[in-house]
């Protein structure tokens, strides 16, 4: 049952991302041939008034066939013939979409925790080796000159910055905080650091945050900070990918994505809708990046295009693209055989 409800979770995404694209060239006047969950041979074909709605064989992704799309066409209603600002409001459609639905399913996520955190300091362990500078009621506003809005911003830079220490092996990081209306810079906290046995360590936290006071205000106002949180987090994480932080054998496709997911759904509603807006928040973000045959792409060749005021060959176009999307092919079934690897293996 926990897998069919991450399959179908899953599905979701996509079908919210393909949604946004599909209502944004529907409401612009563009003709819509195919709308298909779903990749590689067809076991589902319903035929609309203009669309097909298509089911494939692989639930890995989506796609909105256009006419005009890439290649070009006389229709009127094609989306090659409607002008550049529409044509960019469908291809952000769909990232868009996959944005608002984390936005809402974190929402759902601050309503149902137990208990969430603030940035503000609320009491300190017997072990706290940072309580002679952090001061009760400090909120938190930077930690190593990178803004803090959620706690998971400070849970991710205590995990994440392990290269400046002090003699005794202790993390030392410097914190901006608001004390009594006013900015004060703290510098060289110190953070004990926990060796475990696999050669892996941890950083202990030294200082609790106060719960949030949950409210209409609040709830909202915490929504859009962890929407923001987790976009800037997948970000920071898609740059330590490219410094060699992290390397293939750590990311995830279809396969192990589904696996954490019906994980998540034995934890409670909380967890699953955190994992769920994580997930989606990715996929939005991820869209977004100027790579070929992502979305991110197709809207800076619109942009080019809006400059020069004339678009760029659609041959030249389409070629970039369908190396970019060979080349993502290619990631995934590494990714997917990684993933089906430490399933097999137990490393889930």
């Amino acid at each position: 049952m926990q897998i069919v409800i991450a399959i179908l979770a899953f599905c979701a995404l996509i079908i919210i991302h393909e949604f946004g694209h599909f209502t944004a060239a529907k409401l612009c006047g563009i003709q819509v041939n195919e709308f298909a969950l779903g990749m590689g041979p067809v076991i589902l074909r319903k035929k609309g008034k203009e669309t097909n709605y298509v089911i494939r064989l692989l639930p890995i992704g989506g796609s909105v066939s256009m006419e005009g799309e890439d290649s070009e066409s006389v229709n009127p209603r094609a989306f090659n013939r409607k002008p550049v600002w529409q044509r960019m409001i469908v291809i952000l459609a769909g990232p868009v979409m996959n944005l608002l639905l984390g936005f809402f399913t974190l929402m759902i996520y601050l309503c149902t925790a137990t208990a969430v955190g603030t940035t503000t300091v609320s009491s300190f362990p017997e072990t706290s080796l940072c309580s002679d500078q952090l001061m009760l009621g400090d909120e938190i506003v930077s930690i190593e000159n990178t803004s803090v809005w959620t706690t998971y911003d400070i849970q991710y830079k205590l995990q994440n910055n392990s290269h400046r220490t002090n003699e005794a092996g202790n993390l030392l990081l410097d914190f901006r905080v608001k004390r009594d209306g006013q900015t004060v810079e703290l510098k060289d906290l110190e953070f004990i650091v926990e060796q475990n046995e696999d050669g892996s360590s941890d950083v202990i936290y030294g200082f609790y945050v106060l719960p949030l006071e949950r409210n209409f205000g609040s709830v909202i106002e915490y929504t859009f900070r962890e929407t923001v949180s987790v976009s800037r987090m997948i970000l920071f994480t898609l740059a330590d990918l490219f410094k060699g932080k992290y390397g293939l054998k750590d990311l995830s496709g279809p396969v192990g994505t589904v696996t954490v997911v019906s994980k998540s759904v034995s934890m409670g509603l909380p967890t699953f809708m955190y994992l769920l807006s994580f997930i989606t928040v990715n996929v939005g973000v991820f869209n977004l990046l100027p790579i070929p045959a992502l979305d991110g792409c197709r809207f800076l060749f619109l942009v080019i295009e809006a400059i020069r005021r004339k678009p760029l060959k659609p041959e030249v176009e389409g070629i970039i693209h369908l190396v970019g999307f060979g080349l993502l092919m290619v990631l995934m079934l590494v990714v997917t055989f990684g993933d089906i690897s430490k399933l097999a293996s137990g490393g889930f």
